[in-house]
């Protein structure tokens, strides 16, 4: 699923300047447990979705090279957080959906959970 798909379906805001509307995304991923995303998350076409607007998102999805984090329930990440993810080439959206909606959303348009 291309990001700009994602942006339709979840009615996003674009954070940041780092994007790709073409970028294929093919698996998604809820939590608000880094330690979860770090422990299941092997592959930069997964979609990490989460209400954790903080910088060790940011940090953790630098680590496991992730491209793409969606902040649900309209959450919006501080200034020096958006920074930080233009400078690691990370997107960042805005969705009001809440993370059971978003997942359930992309879910249903095809995109997969971890293996």
């Amino acid at each position: 699923m291309e990001l700009r798909e994602i942006i339709e379906l979840l009615d996003c805001d674009i954070l940041n300047t780092s994007f790709e509307l073409n970028r294929n995304y093919e698996k998604a991923f809820g939590s608000d447990l880094m330690s979860d995303v770090l422990a299941f998350i092997h592959d930069e076409t997964t979609v990490l979705i989460t209400g954790l607007v903080n910088q060790q998102v940011i940090r953790t999805a630098e680590m496991i090279d992730l491209k793409l984090i969606v902040f649900v329930r309209g959450k919006v990440p501080a200034d020096e957080v958006v920074e930080l993810a233009d400078n690691q080439g990370i997107t960042l959206l805005s969705t009001k959906a809440s993370m059971f909606d978003a997942a359930g959303i992309l879910f249903e348009k095809g995109l997969r959970g971890i293996d």
